[in-house]
C-alpha cells in the first residue's frame, strides 16, 4: 500500500509541482491542502483540501477524511504553521506550533535568540523615539526581503516607516541596528532537535540596502571550514532557541569579525524553484532532490547520510528592475548556451504585473548552474544574466 504524505502549501507557488514529481518518483501519494476558497469546487483541478490559513481549524477537520497520513510537509511560512497544527491533531512528526509561530515573527525570533545568548543587533518594535543609524526596518511576518528597508537618517526612517505601514496596513514593525558583513543561507533538516546541514550557500552580492534583494546563491560555501563550523553552530543554537524539532529549516545569517549574527531560521525549505539547484546522494540514492529528501524524512526515514552532490551549484533569482507589466524577454537561448548553465526558466507571464522590492516578493525567473568550483558557477550565472533583456511596460494608473 502506498504511503501518503500531506503537503500544505499556498494555492499558487512553484514548489507544489516539484513535490508532486518527487512523490511520483518515490511511489508516494501526495494529498494537497491549500488556502483556497471552500465554496468553489476544485477550481485548480488538483483535488486540494481548502484550508483558510487565517483560521485553519475547519480545514484541518476536513483533512481527517483524506487520512491517515504517514507524514506531513509544508511549503512557506504560513503553511508551516497550519502543518504544525495539523501534525498535532494527526499525531505526525513536525515542528511544534509555538516554535513555528516564533520563527514566523521577526520580533519573537529576536527575543528568543537574545534569551539564548546569540549575538544580535539592538532592536525594538516601532514606534521608536530615537533609532540608531543606520538601522533596518522590517515587517514582522513578511519573507523574501519584502518590506525590508535600511534607513541612514531620520528622513529615510520616516519614509521607510510610511512605506512599510502602507504594505502592512499599519501593523507593528521591527527596527534593528544594521549589521554589516557577508550574508549566507543554510539549508537544513532537523531530527529530534538536531540540525543537519544540507547546503551552505554564499551570497556573493553585497546586501547593504536600501533594499535587500537576494540574487545569487552558490554552494558549497567558499568560506574556511572554521567559519562554516561557526555558522552551523549558530544555526543549531537558533533552532534550539526557537524550539524547532522535526522538519526543514532555511536559516540566514551575517558574518563579520565580531562573529555570526543570525537573521532568521524559518521552519520551511528554501523558496521558489531554488531547490532545483540541489541534488543529494546517500547509500541508496543518487541525484535525489530536496523534495524527495524532505518526503523521506517526513515519513520517518533516516536521511542522516544524505550529502550534497559533488561540484558547485548556483542559483540566480532574476531580479525585477522596476515595477510594471512584463512584456517579454530576449536572449534566453543565448543564456542557456553559457557553459555550466543547466537551465534558464522565466516564470513571469506576458501581461503579468511585476512589483519590485520592497513592495514585491517575486522574481522574473531563475538561472541554474553546475560547475567544478563556486567561482565558475557564479561566473556562469552572471554571464547568462547579461544576455537577458527584459521589457517592463508602464503600469496603468489606478483610478480611485
Amino acid at each position: 500500500m502506498k504511503k501518503r504524505v500531506l503537503l500544505v502549501a499556498a494555492k499558487t507557488g512553484y514548489q507544489v509541482r516539484e513535490f508532486y514529481g518527487a512523490a511520483e518518483r518515490l511511489g508516494v501519494e501526495l494529498a494537497l491542502a491549500t488556502d483556497r476558497c471552500h465554496v468553489l469546487d476544485d477550481p485548480w483541478a488538483d483535488r486540494a483540501t481548502p484550508v483558510q490559513f487565517a483560521d485553519p481549524e475547519a480545514g484541518i477537520e476536513l483533512l481527517k477524511a483524506r487520512g491517515p497520513f504517514d507524514g506531513i510537509v509544508a511549503v512557506g511560512d504560513r503553511p508551516a504553521y497550519v502543518a504544525a497544527e495539523a501534525a498535532v491533531r494527526f499525531g505526525l512528526r513536525f515542528h511544534p506550533p509555538a516554535a513555528v509561530a516564533a520563527a514566523n515573527d521577526k520580533f519573537q525570533a529576536r527575543e528568543r535568540f537574545r534569551a539564548a545568548g546569540l549575538p544580535g543587533p539592538s532592536y525594538s518594535l516601532d514606534p521608536v523615539r530615537e533609532p540608531r543609524y543606520p538601522c533596518v526596518l522590517k515587517p514582522l511576518n513578511f519573507s523574501a526581503s519584502r518590506g525590508v528597508i535600511r534607513a541612514n537618517n531620520a528622513r529615510e526612517f520616516e519614509a521607510a516607516s510610511a512605506r512599510i505601514r502602507e504594505m502592512t496596513g499599519g501593523a507593528s514593525m521591527l527596527v534593528e541596528d544594521f549589521v554589516p558583513g557577508r550574508e549566507f543561507a543554510l539549508e537544513g533538516i532537523v531530527t529530534a532537535g538536531q540540525l543537519q546541514t544540507l547546503a551552505l550557500f554564499d551570497k556573493p552580492d553585497p546586501l547593504d540596502g536600501p533594499f535587500f534583494e537576494e540574487t545569487i546563491y552558490v554552494a558549497p560555501s567558499r568560506e574556511s571550514l572554521d567559519v562554516q563550523r561557526k555558522i552551523q553552530d549558530a544555526a543549531q543554537r537558533a533552532v534550539n532557541a526557537l524550539g524547532l524539532i522535526h522538519g526543514p529549516v532555511h536559516a540566514e545569517m551575517r558574518v563579520n569579525p565580531q562573529g555570526v549574527w543570525m537573521l532568521e531560521a524559518a521552519a520551511r525549505p528554501i523558496g521558489g524553484l531554488c531547490a532545483r539547484a540541489l541534488k543529494f546522494e546517500n547509500a541508496d540514492a543518487r541525484g535525489m532532490s530536496l523534495e524527495e529528501l524532505l518526503l523521506r524524512h517526513a515519513m520517518g526515514e533516516d536521511v542522516s547520510g544524505a550529502a550534497l552532490a559533488p561540484g558547485a551549484h548556483g542559483i540566480m533569482m532574476i531580479p525585477i528592475p522596476a515595477s510594471g507589466v512584463f512584456c517579454g524577454v530576449e536572449g534566453v537561448e543565448n543564456a542557456r548556451r553559457v557553459a555550466d548553465v543547466t537551465e534558464v526558466e522565466i516564470t513571469a507571464k506576458q501581461g503579468q504585473r511585476m512589483q519590485a522590492l520592497p513592495e514585491g516578493s517575486s522574481y522574473l525567473g531563475f538561472i541554474f548552474a553546475d560547475a567544478r568550483s563556486p567561482e565558475e558557477a557564479e561566473r556562469a550565472l552572471r554571464t547568462a544574466h547579461g544576455y537577458l533583456h527584459f521589457t517592463i511596460g508602464r503600469d496603468l494608473p489606478v483610478v480611485r
